[in-house]
């Protein structure tokens, strides 16, 4: 078996695994890099605590409130 053949079949038979492994270290490195300073709400963030937005009467009908999504002490 020649070396281009050895090497095609290398690629044929590992490829599907290599592309997985890839793909999934690359999905693992963006999750946990995405995490930073993301909030799911914006009422979430401490600096929007007090914004208008983020305290009753205008967060309570889509119920965005902060003390409605955090448990402040």
């Amino acid at each position: 078996m020649s070396k281009a053949m050895r090497t095609i079949w290398g690629l044929v038979t590992y490829g599907p695994f290599l592309i997985l492994l890839i793909g999934s270290l690359t999905f693992a490195y963006l999750f946990t890099q995405a995490g930073d300073g993301f909030f799911r709400y914006p009422c979430q963030s401490p600096e929007m605590w007090e914004a208008p937005q983020c305290n009753p009467p205008l967060c309570e009908a889509d119920g965005t409130c902060t003390d409605y999504l955090i448990r402040r002490e």
